[in-house]
């Protein structure tokens, strides 16, 4: 065969490749129990020691071996994930690609890469973002998931963007799950809101199943995502909501983080 023919063949070959395989080497057709997007708050009302312990604590679930065993007893052994961070309307960034999950050495290897990254910091909250950037990111995902779940964490109501609730429900209408980690390991600053686990409850999470995990305590922070890792994998929520609703209690206001904002701007 002439070298141009083993050329073209090659590159014949090199296409096919390509056509079998989506964004970030997933296969397009690969099948996977759960697609799960992990959106990361790393606004400035985060400190430094915050972020890294977030960060530490999706790298240490990724490692345990009840994760590990919770892929393995899918229907299909095997998820697929992806890991980003969010501040403002215009600022998400990936940190860890699509990856596909089927055991200790795939849920290592992407343990390793979540912790690896630098910790950043940016301005201002915008949940609506997030969760619009997650649905991007599903429609990029390159599998066939029996379930989409999107685990968005973060320690402020949302002020920039569209209104979170318009984002919610549209990615609930589209049959995505988004459950919620509300930080609340500080005192409430002048751009936060005392109760933001009932503010999650109300105005983020949604979909079927979908809970809210909060965080109260530093030293709770890395068995609290391991817990709600666990029960994406399964497709549970916890048995008991662990935000309750209160009788009689006035309705959430979605729109307070952007009423917050206006007040401090002068508006």
């Amino acid at each position: 065969m002439a070298a141009s023919a083993l050329r073209r063949t090659a590159l014949a070959l090199g296409l096919a490749v390509l056509a079998m395989f989506g964004p970030q080497g997933a296969r397009a057709d690969a099948e996977v129990d759960l697609a799960l997007v992990i959106g990361v708050d790393i606004s400035y009302s985060m400190d430094m020691d915050e972020l890294a312990l977030q960060r530490q604590g999706f790298a240490e679930a990724f490692r345990a071996a009840q994760v590990h065993d919770a892929i393995r007893r899918g229907m299909l052994g095997k998820i697929a994930v992806v890991y980003f961070e969010w501040a403002g309307a215009w600022d998400q960034r990936v940190v860890v690609p699509w990856t596909v999950l089927d055991g200790p050495d795939s849920a290592g290897s992407f343990a390793e890469k979540v912790a690896a990254q630098p910790v950043r910091r940016a301005q201002r909250t915008s949940i609506s973002g997030a969760i619009d950037f997650g649905m991007k990111l599903l429609g990029e995902s390159g599998v066939e998931a029996t379930r989409r779940v999107m685990d968005i964490s973060g320690d402020g109501p949302n002020n920039q963007g569209r209104p979170v609730v318009s984002a919610r429900n549209e990615a609930v209408a589209q049959g995505v799950t988004i459950n919620g980690l509300p930080v609340m390991l500080k005192s409430p600053g002048y751009l936060d809101i005392p109760a933001l686990d009932v503010y999650y409850r109300d105005c983020v999470i949604g979909g079927q199943g979908a809970f809210v995990v909060p965080v109260r305590e530093r030293e709770q922070f890395p068995n609290a995502i391991k817990t709600k890792i666990l029960l994406e994998i399964a497709g549970l929520a916890p048995p008991v909501p662990l935000v309750q609703r209160v009788q009689g209690a006035a309705p959430t206001d979605c729109m307070i983080g952007e009423q917050q904002w206006r007040n401090r701007m002068g508006n």
